[in-house]
């Protein structure tokens, strides 16, 4: 496993928390919302990735 460090893992940090807070407004369902949120939590930079191609939308 790599260490995030300096400035990706800050740029990877707001992406993070941008994306959680947008799921956590989004239409999607309670179960849904909390699966999405946990998977960007544990998994960083892949979470955020699916999150992007797969996650719930407006």
């Amino acid at each position: 496993m790599f260490e995030l460090t300096g400035l990706f893992g800050l740029i990877l940090l707001i992406l993070d928390v941008y994306a959680i807070v947008k799921t956590a407004q989004s239409g999607a369902g309670t179960g849904s919302k909390v699966l999405w949120i946990v998977l960007i939590i544990l998994l960083p930079f892949a979470g955020f990735i699916l999150w992007l191609l797969l996650g719930p939308k407006a």
